[in-house]
């Protein structure tokens, strides 16, 4: 009797989505799941999670602060990833620089920045298995910058740096595993982030926020992003390099 093969890019695979809620991450969790992963979302807040449950049967569900020093402990209890996908981060304060204080500016270094730190420290010093690949979800702004959005855009490119400092210790420490940093390369308003960005840029310049977007012409989708994390979590070695671009354009490397 012929065997049925099973051609879902991620059978078999466990994966983790820190940040899965909501917006990008729930994407990803969408297009993991699709590909046959076993998925474990892990978000802050419970009922999020609770519809996302609802909407994707089978995917496992965390409800915890991902920027606390124990969380990579309790997730890597939970499920041992495969695939490791920070996606989670802070709304950056909206203001002009001389308008922001410390806390406010370095708002997402303590979010995304310190997830990123922690998991990429635990994912080493576990280790994770052989193969695992660990993508931090970073931002164009980390290319062309940000200046309403305070330190948002240098957390993002701190994140690349993260992805490429501990690719290094991995080989260093002769871990098989690939670390990198995918950045979506436009705005995208469908989520929380990216409405909050348009609507504060749109203000700046006198516009709407709907003349904004489409002076601006369409960028990336969440699922683009999601279909960009399945590719690059399928095919780790196929493209050379630590970080990567988004865009309707697809996938590119960046230096």
């Amino acid at each position: 009797m012929d065997q049925k093969i099973n051609t879902q890019s991620l059978y078999g695979k466990n994966v983790v989505v820190v940040g899965g809620s909501k917006g990008v991450g729930r994407a990803i969790v969408a297009a993991t799941h699709a590909q046959g992963a076993q998925v474990l979302a892990v978000a802050r807040q419970e009922e999020p999670l609770k519809k996302l449950a609802d909407a994707f049967p089978g995917v496992r569900l965390l409800a915890l602060d991902a920027s606390d020093e124990r969380a990579p402990a309790t997730v890597f209890a939970t499920l041992l990833p495969d695939i490791l996908v920070i996606s989670a981060g802070a709304i950056p304060y909206a203001a002009p620089l001389v308008e922001q204080t410390f806390e406010q500016f370095s708002r997402n270094w303590n979010s995304e920045v310190k997830m990123s730190l922690l998991f990429a420290q635990a994912a080493l010093t576990t280790p994770l298995s052989s193969g695992a690949t660990i993508i931090l979800i970073s931002s164009g702004a980390a290319i062309g910058g940000s200046p309403l959005s305070g330190g948002y855009a240098g957390s993002k490119r701190t994140q690349m740096f993260i992805a490429h400092y501990a690719q290094q210790e991995a080989e260093r420490l002769q871990l098989d595993m690939r670390f990198l940093a995918l950045a979506p390369g436009g705005m995208m308003p469908e989520t929380e982030l990216g409405k909050a960005a348009v609507e504060a840029y749109a203000s700046s310049v006198g516009l709407s926020a709907t003349d904004f977007i489409k002076r601006r012409g369409s960028s990336q989708t969440p699922e683009d992003v999601a279909n960009a994390v399945v590719e690059l979590a399928s095919h780790p070695r196929n493209r050379e390099g630590n970080v990567f671009m988004i865009s309707k354009k697809g996938i590119e490397a960046l230096p």
